[in-house]
């Protein structure tokens, strides 16, 4: 689901919101319940098949972090440093599965000079930053900076819908002390006007900026690539389009994120 799609802006948004501040009316607890499931079904959107891994990172990362805190505290850092190397480790380990499996495995093929079909692989959604964002946690914890130990919060820390895709990656003790501010659970209308106004102005930068400088850029670097010369003007400007399209991108982008955010919970505030 993207920022800038029809069923994110008038379906999931305003429901996460009214459900949101709703349930907080009752329970901060039931409202973070409802943001850490949205943020899934947000993610899920993508391949549902996905969010059993992403439960499962979050699971092994939110044991082995209170067991490295519970090692800190109880003097055995030692113990708890071991801990954090094999997180590391792991996490690494899944990441490189999933970027780098089928690169090493076509080049040893090349190498061995066989040839057979490799498996197909899928890049999970997001899987940098959710891995960094919870090697981020588990050295935090080693550190004594990770305070808050708490499932839900956890789980949402990680999965939160703005971020979760394309970052940024953030800190445990950042992040965590914002679900316990009464303020978070509180509509406020200035900062829902504030919101608002940036993810319009991101969904300009996406829809209008970037998208029309795409429409230029693709078709020129497409000839480019089938062998048609071009102009001296014709490559610079599809150059200076491309620079253009990618800059307005990765900045609407951030700024829908952002005003979604601070609709929401005021989490990059």
């Amino acid at each position: 689901m993207l920022f800038n799609s029809f069923p994110f802006i008038f379906v999931f948004l305003p429901v996460v919101l009214l459900g949101f501040f709703a349930l907080a009316r009752a329970s901060h607890r039931l409202a973070a319940g409802w943001l850490t499931v949205a943020s899934l079904i947000f993610y899920g959107w993508w391949d549902p098949d996905y969010v059993a891994l992403l439960l499962a990172s979050i699971g092994i990362n939110y044991y082995l972090g209170t067991r490295i805190a519970l090692m800190r505290e109880s003097g055995r850092r030692s113990r708890g440093k071991q801990l954090l190397l094999v997180g590391i480790v792991a996490n690494l380990a899944l990441l490189g599965y999933y970027k780098y499996a089928i690169f090493f495995l076509s080049s040893a093929q090349k190498l061995l000079g066989h040839s057979s079909p490799l498996p197909e692989i899928v890049l999970p959604l997001g899987i940098s930053f959710f891995t960094f964002t919870q090697i981020a946690f588990l050295v935090d914890a080693h550190r004594g900076l990770a305070r808050e130990y708490n499932l839900t919060h956890y789980t949402l820390f990680v999965t939160y819908f703005p971020h979760l895709i394309a970052g940024p990656i953030l800190h445990h003790r950042e992040m965590m002390p914002q679900f316990d501010r009464r303020a978070t659970y509180i509509l406020n209308w200035d900062n829902v006007a504030v919101g608002l106004t940036m993810f319009v102005f991101g969904l300009f930068k996406k829809t209008v900026i970037a998208d029309d400088m795409a429409a230029f850029a693709t078709p020129a670097f497409g000839a480019a690539a089938a062998g048609t010369p071009l102009t001296l003007l014709e490559a610079w400007g599809a150059a200076l389009a491309y620079t253009f399209q990618i800059y307005f991108d990765f900045s609407g982008y951030t700024d829908m994120a952002i005003g979604a955010s601070r609709c929401s919970a005021s989490c990059f505030r």
